[in-house]
């Protein structure tokens, strides 16, 4: 077993120490990992009849959480069957819904 050295700074002696990591920053490390994994997955294309319109990936994904948001906050009011009509309004476009209680 080596010698321990004598007077030494605080600073001396905590030199090589390496703190052990803990659980928590394991698990954030890992979904930090996850996030940057999907973040950089190559996404998938629009429908064709999507990217005809001019929508790009990030655009379906938009349209599609505002959607499906929508058809949550119906649900939860007690909306069943719910579709939606589309109306083109000078340079606006118009999504409503339509569903039955």
């Amino acid at each position: 077993m080596a010698k321990i050295p004598k007077n030494l700074s605080d600073k001396d002696m905590m030199k090589n120490w390496v703190e052990p990591e803990t659980l928590e920053e394991q698990f954030e490390k890992a979904e930090k990992a996850a996030e940057k994994k999907r973040r950089e997955a190559p996404g998938v294309e629009p429908p064709m009849e999507l990217a005809k319109a001019g929508f790009n990936r990030r655009l379906t994904e938009e349209l599609g959480k505002a959607l499906t948001e929508l058809k949550l906050q119906l649900q939860l009011k007690g909306a069943t069957d719910i579709t939606f009509k589309i109306k083109k309004d000078g340079e606006t476009i118009k999504i409503t819904p339509h569903y039955n209680m």
